[in-house]
Parts: C-alpha cells; structure tokens; sequence
C-alpha cells in the first residue's frame, strides 16, 4: 500500500514538474539607439523601468548606439543614471555595439557595464538563446561561429540581436553584408526573431519564416520612415515613435510588442513556435 501510495505521489509530482515547463515564460526588453546622455536618456531609462515594474523581465538586450558622447566615464555616468536600477531589480544586461560604439576602443570600454563578455557572444535566458553579434565587422570568423552556435542551439526559440538591419526604410537603408551572410543561417538554423537598432523608427518585415524587428527609438532624433526598395520583402508596419521593446517567450508562442515611452502599446505581433 505504501508503496503504491509512494509511486502515485511520484508520479503527480512529475506531472506538476511537466505542467510548470509546459508554463514557463521569459520576458526580455529590448532598447537601441538611447546613449544620448542627459534627461532623455534617463526618461527612456524610466519608461523601461515603470514596466519592468509591472511585468518583471529576465533580461535587457541593447540594439547598439549605446553611447553618443564619445566619454568613456561620461558614457558610465550616463548608463548608471538611466539604468542603475537594474541590478536592484534583478534584470541581467545584454548588450551589442553600434557604430558610435566604435567610434572610441571599438566599443570595448562598454563590455562591462553591458554585460558583454566579448564584441559577439550567446545568451541563454529560460527557453531562449540570444545570438548576440557584432554587425560592425561582420567577417568570416564570426559569420562561421555564428554557424556553430546556431546549429548546435536546443532552444525553443532562437533570437539573433544586432545593430545594422538587413531591411531599413529611412535615414539608413539595409546593411547588404547582413543579407549575404547572415540572413541565410537565420533561416537555415530556425532564428524566429532578429531585433535590430540603427534605424531611429519602429519598423517590421518578414521573411521565410523570420521576423524581422527595426527599433531605433531610445533617444536620439527620430527619421521618418520611407518607402521601401521593391527588393525587399514587405514592410508589415511601421511608426515613427521613441520606446522600447518587450518580448514574452511562452512555450508555444512568442509575443514581440513595441511601446512608447508611456508604455502604450505601438504594435504586437505574436510568432508560434516552428
């Protein structure tokens, strides 16, 4: 009797274990493009802070042009003042460089605030694995390494986050180098997601099976969005709006919403699981 009575307790337990990962969600925000120093980048460092607040995250991924200011101690300064809470709050930083990043060190005096072992690195965060790369170079070295990671990756979804976009329609257009090298493993290897700064608007196109996010919108000036060259694939939507990005990663679905600095929703796409 005690044994049955064991083997059934065992038993729901494991079930309970299985429902709980069945459940299991992760949060990451997403902002590009904020270093700008001053009042607004501590709003923008705000905003992301009054929803964390209300929908706790695991992690914050930046999309490059951290710094504008070319201060390596003026940049700390800046990242503390906006972004100081986060370690209180528990939230990890991920962080890739842009091309002001680059403009000094090539970036390097920024890998320790941001959480960066390294220019290009993974990130693994519940059940997803971040690729975090550095578009600035984009050589055959990493490209090759990309390949690696991507193909030994066992994650129910897969996020590449960089900050030149394949596809842009505005001040900046797509980083071609991007297409030919890495959009290709992107779709090979089953990347759902590819987040993107440089770009100072919301925009979204798809493609094969990979969503494909533009947001710019952390602080600096704002660029209207444009029509698109006929070669790209179609852009789903697009805004002009300062904000950031919250992604909610469940086990079937992924959610992607961009939001204003008041945390009103711009737009939200849901992704299934492929």
């Amino acid at each position: 009797m005690r044994t049955r009575l064991a083997l059934l307790a065992a038993g729901i337990l494991v079930v309970a274990g299985l429902a709980g990962n069945a459940g299991a969600v992760t949060r990451i925000l997403a902002v590009g493009d904020f270093g700008v120093g001053g009042e607004r980048e501590r709003r923008t460092g705000d905003a992301i802070r009054r929803y964390e607040e209300r929908y706790p995250a695991s992690l914050l991924v930046t999309l490059g042009d951290n710094d504008y200011t070319r201060s390596p101690s003026v940049f700390r300064r800046n990242w503390r003042e906006a972004f100081g809470w986060l370690r209180d709050a528990g939230v990890g930083v991920a962080g890739t460089l842009g091309n002001h990043d680059y403009e000094v060190e090539r970036g390097r005096y920024e890998l320790e605030s941001l959480g960066m072992p390294a220019p290009y690195y993974t990130r693994r965060v519940g059940n997803v694995e971040l690729f975090l790369l550095d578009s600035n170079v984009i050589d055959s070295a990493q490209t090759a390494w990309l390949r690696r990671r991507l193909k030994a990756s066992t994650a129910r979804w897969k996020i590449a986050a960089f900050h030149h976009p394949p596809y842009s329609c505005g001040f900046h257009a797509g980083n071609e180098t991007v297409v030919a090298r890495w959009q290709p493993l992107f779709e090979r290897y089953g990347v759902q997601l590819v987040l993107t700064g440089h770009e100072h608007s919301y925009q979204r196109f798809e493609r094969r099976g990979v969503t494909y996010v533009v947001h710019g919108g952390g602080g600096g000036p704002l660029y209207p969005p444009l029509p698109c060259p006929r070669s790209y694939p179609e852009r789903q939507f697009s805004r002009l709006s300062y904000g950031f990005l919250s992604i909610r990663a469940g086990e079937e679905r992924l959610r992607v919403a961009a939001l204003d600095l008041a945390g009103r929703r711009v737009e939200r796409v849901t992704l299934p699981a492929g």
